[in-house]
This record gives structure tokens, C-alpha cells and sequence, in this order.
């Protein structure tokens, strides 16, 4: 499996790194974020909706566990379902709530904080860790699925465009 790993020197190259990614998304992929409160994991994910067509408000979902957009990839409107378990009690809220449902093969779910829903989880195509440096934020992605290969595989990133 692929493994691609850079460094993050300021918002701009998280910006830079999320519009990569949105190029690369296919309908049904899963993307684990890891990473410290303040790391970059809300940051990724609004550069992502932003560069594949969202055109509103990317608001984390901490409170609300979830917030569904609609968004373009290859030229369809698909639904990315941006989740947040970070305030998660239990795993068993996550099918409580009814996000089971949205792990299917025409979502995209981005999930900070999945290690709250350890076991609920289906195995991600796509894990992304980052961790925070002296300066910026060293991030690594790895490709867990044929999905997470192909996005690798077209992924064309400059930490500095």
C-alpha cells in the first residue's frame, strides 16, 4: 500500500495539501483524520470541500458529530459527510445517531477523532496523521485500500502552490 509523507508549513500548504486531495476523492472513500486538538485536521477538510465546490461556511462538527455538503467529484454532485467524534462518549452513538448509514459507496466521509468509535468504524481507505512541530506540522498518508492507492497514486502535491 502507498505511504506519502511532507511537511506543512502554514495554512497555505494545508490549503495546497486539501486541494490535492480533492481531486484525487472518489464516491464511497473513507478518510481517517488523526492528530492533536489545533493540528490540522478541520483545517484539511474545509480545503477540501472548498476546492471541490463548496462554496459556504465549512463549520466543525463538534458539537453536532456531524455536517453533511454536496459537492462535485468527476463532474457528479456527491455527499461528503465531514465528521467530528472528538465529544463521542461511546461508539455505540455512532450508530445511535444513524451514521452507520452514511458509510456507503456513493458518501465520502472525512472522520476526526475515529479512534472514539474504535470497532464501529469500517477500515478507512485513506488514514492522514498529523502531528505538530516546531514549525508547521509534519502530516503522513496512508493508503489502507485499492481507493486509498488510487488517491495516493493521483495525488500531485506542492506544499509551497
Amino acid at each position: 500500500m502507498q505511504h506519502y509523507k511532507t511537511s506543512l508549513a502554514d495554512e497555505a500548504a494545508t490549503q495546497a495539501l486539501g486541494k490535492s486531495l480533492a481531486h484525487c476523492l472518489v464516491a464511497g472513500i473513507v478518510i481517517n483524520l488523526h492528530g492533536d486538538l489545533g493540528a490540522g485536521k478541520t483545517a484539511l477538510t474545509r480545503a477540501i470541500l472548498h476546492a471541490a465546490g463548496h462554496q459556504g461556511t465549512v463549520k466543525s462538527p463538534t458539537y453536532t458529530l456531524a455536517e453533511p455538503y454536496e459537492i462535485m467529484v468527476k463532474g457528479e454532485v456527491t455527499k461528503l459527510m465531514h465528521f467530528d467524534l472528538y465529544r463521542m462518549r461511546s461508539p455505540d452513538e455512532f450508530i445511535e445517531a444513524g451514521f452507520r448509514d452514511e458509510m456507503n459507496d456513493q458518501t465520502i466521509c472525512i472522520i476526526e477523532w475515529p479512534e472514539k468509535a474504535d470497532g464501529i468504524l469500517p477500515l478507512p481507505d485513506l488514514e492522514i496523521h498529523f502531528a505538530i512541530v516546531d514549525v508547521g506540522r509534519e502530516v503522513e498518508l496512508r493508503a489502507l485500500s485499492d481507493k486509498g492507492n488510487a488517491c495516493l497514486s493521483q495525488l500531485h502535491f506542492a506544499p509551497n502552490l
